[in-house]
Parts: C-alpha cells; structure tokens; sequence
C-alpha cells in the first residue's frame, strides 16, 4: 500500500464566501466566519479502506496549542458536534470526499492552517490542505457581535464608504470616508495591525488565543491605529504645521493610509486628526466581522485629570491662553462597536466605545475602550475600560477662569453644565442624514436622571480625586448658591450678520445687553485667534478694545469686521476663527463671550458624463471656480471610491488666474454594482482641502 497523497482540492470558494457574507473582498482567499459550515472536496490518490481513520487539525498563530484553543485536533465523523471544531463526511465516491467543516462561535479570528492525517493499516500520512481566514460572524445568533436588524448589519459590517460629521455645534458639517474594508490586500494589512500590536510582539501565544473576544481585539486596535506606543498604524498631528506628511484633512479614506503603512514597513502613516483615526479603526473593525459605527461629540470635553469638569482660560485682554492641560474641542470623533460584554454582564452589551485617538494613557498605553454606551449614560464610571475619560468627554462642567499672568491670579468667572456632549452623531441607517444618538449617552440635560448620573460618577470618581485650589469640585452647594446670586448685570453673545466664506470679510456683531434696572458701563476686550478644531490657537489675526454705556435694558450692537487680508496666512484647514470678548462692569465678574466661526471653502462640484457600468470606463468631470482676487497654484486633485477605481488618482491641476473657473475630466472604471461613493479633495496654496463627494448609481 502507498502513502497517502492529495492529488486536488476544491475550496468550493465562491459558494462558500456567498454562504458566508464574504463575497465582496476582493481577495481570491477561503474567508470564512466562525461557528458556520464550509464545504469543500479533496482528491486522493487512492481509495480509502473501511477501516481507514481520518483526523483533522486546525491551528492558527505561532505556538498554537489545544489548551489555548489557537490548535484543535477532530476526527471526521458522521455528524457535527455541537462544541468545538468538528469534520463531518458528506459524500464518498471512489477516491474522491465532499466534507464540511464547523467551526466553534468563539473561535479565535484570524489565519488557520488546515491538514489532515489518514491512519491506514498501521501508517499515518499528513496532508496539508492549506489555509483559510476566519472572522468575526454578526450573522450568527451564538456569535457575540450578533446583530439581528438586517439593514443595520448591511450599513455597520458590508458599507465601505460613509460619513464622518465635522464642524462645530452651531455649524454641523460632514465629510465623506472611503473605508474601503473589502479593498484588495486590505484584510490581510487588518490581520498584521493586530501582528504588530505590543502584546503580540510580548506574548504572541497568549494574545493569539484572546483573538476570540471582540472585546480584547477592540482594545488592541484602539491602541494599534494611533503610532504613540508601538509601530501603529497613524501619527497624530494637531499643531498646524504638517510639513514632512499630509494635512490631516487631506486623505479620502483609509485604504491610502493602510497601505501606505504596510509599504513603509509599518512606520506611522503622517498625519492624522481624530476622524482619520475613527476612519481607520471603523475599517479595520468592519473588516473583522464586527458591526462599527462612527461618532461625533461636538463641544467634547479633553479632562486630564478627570475631576469632571474642564477650567478653560483667558486673559483681561480677551486672549484665550493655553493654560492648565484641560480643553474643549470644538468635535471629537470615536467609534463604536457592537458587542456582548461578557466581563461585566450582559446589561451593558450593545455599542461600546472605542477610541484610537492619542489623548491620554490607559495602562500605560494610548488606548481607549471598549466602554458600554449604557454605562457612561448610567454614571457607572467603575466599570472597564476608560469611563470616566469618556464619560467627561460628554459630561464635563466648563469652568471659565480669567487669569492675571503679572500677578498669578485667577478668578472664576461662570460655570456651564450645559455645554459640553452636544449632538452626538452618526451616519444614519441607508442614508447620508445625521442621526442624533445624544439621549443614548446621557439622560436629558437639567433632568432629575442625568443629574443622578452625574453625582453617581461623581462619588465613585471621589476617592481617586486630588483636590487642588482650581478644581470645580472644591465648592459646597452652599458657596454654588452664593455664587448663582451673584448673577452678572449683562449678557453677550457674538451674532454672525454676512456670509462665512474663505477669502471674503468676516461679519459678526457683539450683542451685549443690559439685564438690569441701573445704567452700566461696559469694557470690552476682544481679539480673535485661528485655531485648530482641538482649540490649538494658530495666530492672533486681530483685536479691540471698547468701552460702552448701556441704558436700563437696553441691547446694543457694536460690528467685528476682520479682512481676509489679516486671516489668510495663518487660516489652517480646518478654517476655523475663534471671536472672544471679555466684558467687564466695574466690581462685577467678567463675562467671557466667545464664537468660533467656521468659513466655507469655494464649491468643488464632480459630474459623472456617462451612464456608469461595471468594467466601462466612465468620464467625471470635475468643476472648480476660483473666488479671489488673486492667483491660485499648486492645485492638485486627488479622487478614490471603492468599487469606482482600483487605489486613487492624483491629478495636477493647472494655476488659476483671479476669478478664473477650471475643469479637470478624468476616467474611473466601477467594478462593483451598486451605488458607490466618489471622494475628492482639491488642495492649493490658499485653500489646503476643499472637499466633494459624489453618489453614483452603478449599472450590471
């Protein structure tokens, strides 16, 4: 009798990967989900005896061991088991055997290496039959990232482009992202982010056999996307300066970013901002099989030494400083992802945050999550992983300190409870509108719950708390009570009364009323600043200083005119001006009035020419004015759609004279149907990232 050999195999590929909701990945692998059947046939040389014994082993990752459930060894029976891998024999017809394979809901996802071993009249022969990879299945009801709601699967697991929403809350904006998870070679740069990861890199056994939880896998990559610790996957840049990378807001999508990331032999990727971390987590998470989403938090607060309350500073002149390690900023975005939590019971299963933006350390490392949405809502803070972060970063008290740098003095001027965690949002369900998930992370404002909530958080953040003389929580409800009498005399706001638009004056108009019966004298001091959307103040661009007299109340309007000729060199991106007014009435508090403006770029408009088929080509046209006074140059376009084009195009634009319009015609070619999102971002030397996207219907 002759030794074994495997003369064919049959992957049954393309039924499998249909049966398995993998058919979109562009790669020609076996990718398969856990706890779900595959099928496949092999071809001996030789007929197998009656008495023949087969056994199949599974394993994955270096070390792989049974103990570790990275490695299992079953024999091919008659019928599945219910636990564990199991083999069971379909058909048989000479030398020829159709076989499927199950394997457990909580395997761990990744690479698996197959063989089997034929015992026959005293003699084994091993056969290797080859490699599959295994993910994360939110189809199957046993499977922890189950999730029952078919179109919410198809939008949070099978949709590789959306939106991220961007701006500030009184000016909600929104960008278009390519995720492009099922891009070819895309999941195996997903499987080598968790290879590179320090707990592979420390224990490659035992992080492996973790692979079976989302949760562990969701901590890890939070860590992975940003490069602080270790050899991740972006470097983050918030200083306005990006020579020697790209403007944060430069990229489409983040299929760029991951491959540019494997090419450098996994070097950080420069540069990125809080969206293009969520982006690429979002990515990477779909990737795996785990239902994400991304999520705005407009006015979120940074608290460093999570006291619940965020001080911010200015000076008698107005000037906002960069005092104390607290901030607001203006939006922050995160992910979440849909899981059981089994370490902490299944009443905070659901979406958890997950965030990769480099903020603070968690356990020594920048990572952040997975924490239950419930939890944050219900003030439990104790709970794993990175609560209180996250609960400040919705619920934090803004504290207002006008601070005397010659004297080292610092008054506190107002406390807003309000502020802070407006309009969280994300991509609705099928459609590019805002859904508004804010009551998901917090009772409503002012209410008798979410106040709860609040002094719940509170008393279990007390013990770890260092009270200093600044912090907002050294005040008894008594002196809180005191203080709410002393209500200012007068009230401010910034009214905008133009148009917001790069290269075009800016209007606003600082209303400032008298609330009381007595005449009062204000004085006035105003500046504004370019910032970066995290509150980074770029440049001074302009100030004021007045003094007014109000009647009984009377409302008053006094104009801020700042010329583009003073913002134009220091406007980053984000093209964002922070107004502040520190208004003062002889022994009263300060009242600190502060706007931050958001002008629009110039309209980038793309045009598709044909009707769009798969594997035609298709002419896009893309439309450009330029609204200054003056020249343009260094115009370059840069277009990427999954299921549009293969990679992205970079096109150099000609200058432009003043006032001058351009058209740029280019060719994608879609190879999927379907509607598909076209992304593009037009940068030159007076306009950094002008921002287009484009539905397009493609036909069979």
């Amino acid at each position: 009798m002759s030794a074994f050999k495997l003369q064919s195999i049959d992957w049954q590929t393309a039924s499998n990967r249909q049966a398995h909701h993998t058919d979109r990945f562009y790669s020609k692998e076996l990718i398969l989900r856990r706890g779900q059947l595959f099928k496949f046939s092999l071809t001996l040389n030789q007929s197998l005896g009656s008495a023949d014994g087969l056994t199949f082993t599974v394993s994955t990752g270096p070390s792989a061991s049974e103990s570790a459930k990275t490695k299992a060894v079953f024999p091919l029976s008659n019928e599945t088991r219910s636990s564990g891998w199991s083999a069971q024999l379909l058909s048989r017809r000479d030398n020829v055997l159709a076989i499927s394979i199950l394997s457990p809901a909580s395997a761990p996802i990744g690479r698996y290496e197959l063989s089997i071993r034929i015992s026959s009249q005293g003699k084994d022969s091993t056969l290797k039959l080859g490699t599959f990879i295994l993910l994360f299945n939110p189809w199957l009801q046993a499977d922890v990232v189950f999730m029952n709601n078919q179109a919410e699967r198809e939008e949070y697991v099978q949709e590789d482009a959306g939106i991220i929403f961007v701006g500030s809350s009184n000016r909600i904006g929104m960008i278009g992202w390519n995720y492009g998870q099922f891009e070819e070679g895309i999941l195996n740069i997903c499987l080598s982010v968790l290879d590179n990861s320090l707990n592979f890199r420390r224990d490659p056994a035992t992080d492996v056999a973790r692979r079976n939880d989302p949760t562990y896998v969701g901590r890890v990559l939070s860590a992975m996307i940003n490069g602080n610790d270790d050899s991740g996957v972006v470097s983050g840049n918030w200083s306005g300066n990006y020579a020697g990378g790209l403007d944060p807001r430069n990229w489409n999508g983040s299929v760029e970013i991951l491959k540019q990331w494997q090419r450098s032999g996994f070097r950080p990727v420069r540069y990125g901002q809080c969206w293009v971390f969520a982006g690429v987590l979002n990515t990477v998470l779909r990737c795996f099989g785990i239902p994400s989403r991304v999520i705005t938090n407009f006015n979120s607060a940074h608290d460093t030494d999570q006291n619940l309350s965020v001080d911010v500073y200015y000076d008698a002149t107005g000037r906002p400083l960069d005092k104390g390690s607290d901030s607001v900023w203006n939006f922050h975005v995160w992910n979440e992802a849909w899981f059981v939590r089994n370490d902490l019971g299944s009443s905070y299963s659901g979406w958890q945050v997950l965030d990769a933006t480099p903020q603070e350390e968690s356990e020594g490392v920048f990572q952040c999550g997975p924490a239950s949405v419930i939890a944050i809502r219900e003030g439990d803070v104790n709970l794993d992983f990175d609560l209180p972060f996250i609960f400040s970063e919705v619920n934090a008290d803004r504290i207002t300190w006008i601070y005397d740098a010659s004297t080292g003095a610092q008054k506190r001027t107002s406390t807003d409870s309000h502020s802070i965690g407006r309009y969280i949002s994300t991509k609705a369900v099928g459609s590019y509108s805002r859904m508004d998930v804010t009551e998901k992370y917090k009772y409503p404002e002012g209410s008798r719950e979410e106040r709860q909530a609040f002094e719940k958080a509170l008393g279990k953040l007390k013990p770890r708390l260092s009270f200093g003389p600044t912090s907002a929580r050294t005040f008894t409800r008594d002196e809180r009570e005191e203080r709410e009498e002393r209500e200012p005399s007068i009230s401010g706001r910034f009214k905008v009364t133009g148009l917001l638009a790069v290269g075009k004056e800016v209007n606003l108009a600082l209303m400032l009323k008298n609330l009381t019966d007595d005449k009062k004298t204000v004085t006035v001091n105003m500046s504004a600043w370019t910032i970066v959307y995290n509150g980074t103040l770029v440049h001074e661009v302009w100030k004021d200083s007045i003094t007014i007299s109000l009647d009984p109340k009377e409302e008053i309007q006094h104009p801020v005119k700042i010329a583009y000729a003073q913002y134009e060199k220091y406007l980053k991106a984000d093209n964002m001006i922070r107004i502040t007014a520190v208004c003062q009435v002889t022994d009263e508090p300060e009242v600190v009035v502060e706007r931050n403006v958001i002008l629009d770029n110039p309209t980038l408009t793309l045009e598709v020419l044909d009707q769009a088929r798969v594997k035609k080509p298709v002419n896009v046209q893309m439309l450009f004015a330029n609204p200054l006074d003056e020249p343009v140059k260094d115009c370059v376009l840069k277009v990427e759609g999954s299921g549009l084009l293969l990679g992205s195009l970079r096109i150099d634009v000609p200058a432009l004279r003043p006032k001058e319009r351009s058209r740029v015609r280019f060719e994608i070619m879609p190879t999927r149907s379907g509607t598909k999102q076209l992304l593009a971002d037009f940068s030159c030397n007076k306009f950094p990232a002008i921002k287009s996207m484009l539905s397009i219907d493609v036909a069979e």
